[in-house]
């Protein structure tokens, strides 16, 4: 077992910085120093992958020229194709919902052989990671989360962390998260005289499990192993001696 954010960090090279981790189910910011995760600096927030799939079948429910039979064949598999096909964050979120030609019209097939056109649902669908209140929630947006981890980062790491934030995870894998999560933090930061960047891998999907198998095979975890002979001569409870 071992921290997500950790594991992220690893996948990137890195055992010290900040993990901005959206997934399926959860969001995750983690501070990490030295391997270590901070635990003052870890927050969740509960828009994920699975909401905005949601979201997003709600968003097409309310178009007029949508046909009821096309949006029956949205399974939640189909759905997530669909968002992931389609989706994209935009960067000036308020800008492109006044401005009708901002965006470009995208279409789906479904499976059954329907068509379904996509607006401003497209940048609609992910807005929630940074707006929650869009999903009725009060919680501050990913970005804000992430400056809230930072400021509980011992003032003399804080750059060092600071010049190390990563993203992983499905949802972090629309057009444009990487360079809105920069926009975002850049502001907030705004007067400190820092420059934010951010490190978005093409595989970061799948980060947590690269840094899993990245740290696993590492000489100085190698102690920490129980093998399979050591499992069936102590049992299930050996863990708890090993680790």
């Amino acid at each position: 077992l071992a921290n997500t954010g950790f594991l992220s960090l690893c996948a990137h090279g890195r055992v010290t910085g900040l993990a901005v981790e959206a997934g399926a189910g959860l969001s995750h910011v983690s501070s990490v120093w030295e391997g270590q995760t901070l635990r003052k600096g870890t927050r969740s927030l509960g828009v994920a992958g699975d909401h905005l799939s949601r979201h997003l079948h709600q968003l097409l429910q309310q178009q007029s020229h949508t046909e009821p039979s096309a949006l029956q064949a949205l399974t939640k598999k189909v759905l997530t194709r669909l968002k992931e096909q389609c989706c994209y964050v935009s960067l000036d979120y308020e800008g492109d919902l006044q401005e009708e030609g901002s965006h470009h019209p995208a279409r789906f097939q479904t499976p059954d052989g329907h068509w379904i056109t996509l607006g401003k649902e497209r940048f609609c669908c992910p807005e929630p990671l940074f707006r929650p209140e869009l999903l009725q929630l009060s919680s501050p947006g990913l970005h804000q989360l992430a400056w809230q981890s930072l400021q509980a980062v011992p003032q003399q790491a804080r750059r060092h962390v600071l010049g190390n934030i990563v993203l992983s995870g499905g949802s972090s894998m629309f057009p444009g998260f990487p360079e809105r999560m920069c926009l975002e933090l850049n502001l907030l930061f705004r007067g400190a005289g820092v420059h934010v960047e951010v490190l978005a891998s093409p595989r970061r999907a799948t980060a947590a499990w690269a840094g899993g198998s990245m740290a696993a095979s590492l000489t100085s975890f190698q102690h920490t192993w129980m093998t399979k002979g050591e499992y069936q001569e102590h049992g299930a409870q050996y863990v708890h001696t090993k680790f």
